[in-house]
């Protein structure tokens, strides 16, 4: 794990509180958008259908909303890893003017005079402060506790009751170790690396990626790696929310990548771009990816919100 519970232990008061706060839509200028709003449950906490994520005022911005699951594990957040802490990642979206607008100092007083929000923070808290602190240390413990890890794939890899795969599944799962595994590594299916997989650039958009983060020339339109758990139920896929289908992104990978300087290197051997894959290599790889769906993890009603 790499988030620290030493300077923020998981409490099971801590986590309740946290989980009020991600369902709240008075922390957004409207008393509308919550956190909830653009991550959604059953979506593995995506924003399902939306190829932007949509804000305040029907705002609109310019990136596909990403999962949250398994954060605990992770140290760098957002597309680009703009931030580098679980506990203060939230403040990019509550303050976020396209997003939910929001404002702490506005927040905090809110929730000074919610009887709810007075019990739940001297339960969570030893100082009992209801402070932006506090909140963020909240929502950092809620979003730890999010752990995916119950899938059909990891019960087969752990031999245990209905853990069963098909052999298209099992000779998907051998094509992706021999194919895709170089980046979606790991128990978590992502090495969570920055990576340039040979999108075209979406020039309305011209999303410099990582390099805004960074003014590194090597990062320029490179993102972060998603993880792959419950891929089959996150669509749209990529950080622009481009493709709508699993098959879309295999298509993509086989045959509509452009090469650029900061290209993977994985993903481009002696000048020939892209990863071959025929039709029925497709087909068998999106069968094990659908066994990465962890029913559970989108349903457990210690994650939703009523």
């Amino acid at each position: 794990m790499v988030f620290n519970t030493n300077t923020n232990p998981l409490t099971n008061k801590g986590i309740e509180l946290g989980k009020k706060i991600f369902y709240d839509g008075r922390l957004s200028s409207d008393g509308v958008v919550s956190c909830g709003f653009c991550h959604i449950q059953e979506n593995a906490f995506i924003h399902h259908g939306h190829t932007f994520s949509h804000g305040v005022g029907e705002g609109i911005g310019t990136r596909n909303t990403p999962a949250i699951q398994n954060m605990a594990f992770q140290s760098q957040f957002m597309w680009d890893g703009a931030s580098a802490h679980l506990d203060l990642m939230a403040i990019l979206p509550i303050t976020n003017p396209i997003e939910m607008n929001g404002d702490f100092n506005a927040i905090t007083q809110m929730m000074r005079n919610d009887a709810v929000y007075k019990k739940l923070f001297s339960q969570a808290f030893s100082n009992k402060a209801i402070n932006s602190e506090n909140l963020l240390k909240a929502l950092g413990q809620f979003m730890a506790s999010m752990v995916s890890s119950n899938s059909r794939f990891d019960k087969y890899k752990r031999s245990e009751v209905g853990g069963t795969l098909t052999q298209e599944e099992q000779e998907g799962y051998a094509l992706f170790n021999q194919k895709c595994s170089s980046c979606q590594a790991t128990d978590l299916f992502t090495d969570n690396s920055f990576r340039n997989n040979g999108l075209p650039v979406n020039p309305s958009i011209n999303d410099i990626g990582r390099f805004r983060v960074t003014e590194l020339a090597e990062d320029l339109h490179k993102f972060k790696v998603p993880s792959l758990r419950n891929v089959e139920k996150t669509s749209p896929y990529m950080h622009d929310g481009r493709f709508f289908t699993l098959e879309a992104v295999l298509d993509h990978y086989s045959s509509g990548m452009i090469n650029s300087p900061t290209l993977d290197a994985s993903l481009n051997s002696n000048g020939n771009i892209g990863i071959p894959l025929t039709s029925s290599e497709k087909t068998k790889i999106i069968a094990f990816l659908k066994t990465l769906t962890d029913n559970q993890y989108l349903t457990d009603k210690r994650f939703s919100e009523f």
